[in-house]
């Protein structure tokens, strides 16, 4: 099987770059944002900026995290109303998610009917750092409680603007949260069975920034190159895991999320020291070639690594430090998740991450039992 590495999105990365909107070719725009980034005036911003490049604005601000269907129908219903050729998401992973979830929707219903639609221009502007969806053909919709993972490169942005101060005033446990995420893109797409010499330089980048950057931007988010470089690491991260895909951190989590309703940041980081050590196989050997590509990641941070298991134990010890220092839970249950509630929940949470789309390229195929054996452990 041949590597394949692609990069469909323009990116645009410099403090104010949301001015670019001012050189869109278009009419009428259709803008995906939030209440934050209007009451913040970003939204505003970027309407004026359109205006300016003689594009008239249509907005949908009810967005809410973890978008679920009747958000993405309600979308839909403007969107359709506005005859807009460019599609504009400013916020962060959840609002570009919506703006994909109607852009999805939009072309499925179509295809369905039998009918053609032209794609608007697809631009995505990060609020925060961490989903790197502003480059990925990911996105995940809650439905009946469960999220469930689009993967098509229909739904992948045209352009993305990397303004760092759009992200200035997120507060600091978005800040951590989104910021771990990033890691843990990385570390899967470094470790899945799809990874290349392309996305594993830009996961090892991505890695090693996050370590360094991401503890002063959770100090201060006001420090500009702190927060260009977390930004930039999202976006690597992002780019990585689209062309490797993911593993079972993100589809435990996203079950996990969508039933106990933990941010979806904060449940990767729950679960990332259980599905590594997991992955690694450290109680069968550490014979493992995620075992060995952890070692690698150690050698990148300069860590401890003259074994694979050495390194592997190194890097997963890094990563445990590093949760502790930004205030990140020990465990499940400091969520305040009663035991009883999570045992009951635990088998349909495992049966849920089996079926996820991230699942397959994780690096050690997992039964139920193992899913469910993480799962515990992580309580």
């Amino acid at each position: 099987m041949e590597d394949k590495f692609s990069l469909k999105t323009k990116i645009y990365a410099n403090k104010q770059s949301i001015q670019l909107l001012k050189e869109v070719q278009g009419t009428r725009a259709f803008i995906v944002s939030d209440s934050i980034m209007e009451k913040l005036g970003y939204l505003k911003t970027a309407i004026d900026c359109l205006s300016e490049a003689g594009i008239s604005s249509v907005t949908f601000t009810d967005v809410r995290p973890d978008p679920d269907v009747k958000v993405i129908a309600d979308g839909m219903k403007v969107y359709m109303q506005s005859g807009a050729d460019v599609l504009v998401a400013l916020g962060g992973g959840s609002t570009i998610d919506t703006a994909k979830g109607i852009l999805y929707s939009m072309w499925q219903f179509a295809n369905a009917a039998g009918q053609q639609i032209t794609k608007p221009l697809f631009i995505a502007i990060p609020s925060t750092s961490g989903t790197g969806s502003e480059v990925t053909n990911f996105s995940v919709i809650t439905s009946d409680g469960k999220k469930v993972c689009i993967v098509d490169e229909f739904i992948a942005p045209d352009m993305a603007i990397l303004d760092s101060t759009c992200i200035q005033h997120v507060p600091p446990r978005v800040v951590v949260d989104t910021g771990i995420d990033v890691l843990v893109h990385a570390i899967e797409a470094y470790v899945s069975t799809k990874a290349t010499d392309f996305t594993d330089a830009l996961a090892e980048k991505a890695v090693k920034m996050i370590f360094e950057y991401l503890p002063i931007v959770a100090k201060d988010p006001s420090d500009p190159y702190a927060r260009d470089r977390v930004q930039n690491a999202s976006c690597m991260a992002g780019i990585a895991f689209t062309n490797s895909n993911l593993g079972i951190n993100h589809s435990l989590a996203h079950a996990m999320g969508g039933k106990f309703h933990i941010a979806h940041g904060r449940s990767n980081a729950l679960m990332l020291t259980g599905v590594m050590e997991y992955n690694a196989d450290l109680a069968g050997g550490a014979n493992s070639r995620a075992a060995e590509k952890y070692a690698k990641l150690a050698a990148v941070l300069q860590l401890p690594s003259r074994t694979i298991r050495e390194g592997a134990v190194s890097f997963m010890q890094a990563v445990k430090k590093l949760e502790v220092s930004l205030g990140i839970e020990e465990n499940i249950r400091s969520l305040n998740i009663a035991k009883a509630d999570f045992d009951s929940a635990v088998e349909q949470m495992a049966e849920t991450a089996l079926l996820d789309r991230c699942t397959p390229t994780n690096p050690r195929k997992p039964s139920k039992q193992d899913i469910i054996c993480i799962y515990q452990k992580s309580f």
